[in-house]
């Protein structure tokens, strides 16, 4: 009875993986090697990390072999996150879950294209949830950044973007449908990359800069790490988009450039972002 139980549970997990597969795309942007996406509506509306989509153009491959020119049509690199458009209205989109309906120890699927692998699937269980970042222990590898993460159901519940003392960290989807619907945060024309500095302490790599920007216009450079507004050290991928959001006028923003901190101003006015360096 017991082999028959876990039969029918490896049998249904296989046919869960095999459907996310068909949902997960990949995608090239820039130079920065291939890293996963969601097709998340059937329009051509594909969900990826921002530090995927470095460039306003990328390409998309499909799960059945097609491949599609995209142009980047939103961006937040504050919460890493990256809408891009193809041509095509016959795509099979993801189901999308409710992020905060996961409860610590429930079992997800994460699905990617690590080492040039097509539709790489890994398991594990929730190890914490919260409406900033969704936990996982699995395993992510290069290649799955902008990939599913999924429920039991097959119910796509996250992004994954990055791994954190050994836990596979993704973007809620719910913090996804706040995105789609809403475009204003503060934005300084950055992609920025999560980046652990200790225990507590959360970095933000700037991995290219968009020409004409006020980031540019600052002097920030490739490479540099943000970590924190007016003395607040980041503790999470949506702490600068929160601490701009919250604030007006002139604001410190502090980074590390090799092993010296600098600060740069910010002058932030009706949901936009000027930057004016000392």
């Amino acid at each position: 009875m017991a082999n028959t139980t876990l039969t029918n549970i490896t049998a249904e997990l296989t046919e869960v993986a095999d459907k996310l597969r068909l949902h997960t795309v990949k995608v090239k942007s820039g130079s920065l090697g291939v890293g996963s996406g969601v097709i998340w509506q059937s329009d051509g509306l594909i969900i990826t990390n921002a530090h995927v989509a470095t460039s306003n153009r990328a390409t998309v491959e499909l799960a059945d072999g097609r491949v599609f020119d995209a142009v980047r049509t939103q961006f937040d690199p504050q919460q890493d996150l990256a809408a891009l458009k193809i041509v095509a209205t016959d795509l099979t989109a993801a189901t999308i879950g409710n992020s905060e309906a996961l409860r610590v120890g429930e079992l997800v699927l994460a699905v990617g294209n690590p080492f040039a692998e097509t539709g790489a699937v890994t398991t594990g269980i929730i190890y914490g949830n919260n409406s900033q970042a969704v936990m996982a222990d699995l395993q992510l590898y290069p290649g799955n950044s902008g990939g599913p993460l999924a429920d039991c159901l097959g119910r796509v519940v996250g992004i994954n973007t990055m791994i954190v003392n050994g836990l596979a960290v993704a973007v809620p989807s719910k913090t996804v449908e706040r995105f789609l619907q809403k475009n204003n945060r503060p934005q300084l024309g950055v992609t920025l990359q999560p980046v652990l500095l200790s225990r507590r302490s959360l970095g933000l790599l700037v991995l290219s800069i968009l020409p004409g920007s006020a980031a540019e216009t600052a002097g920030v450079q490739v490479g540099d790490i943000l970590i924190g507004v007016a003395g607040r050290l980041f503790t999470s991928v949506n702490d600068l988009s929160k601490y701009l959001h919250d604030s007006k006028g002139s604001v410190p923003l502090q980074l590390l450039r090799g092993k010296q901190q600098f600060v740069i101003y910010l002058e932030v006015h009706s949901g936009k972002t000027a930057v004016e360096a000392t």
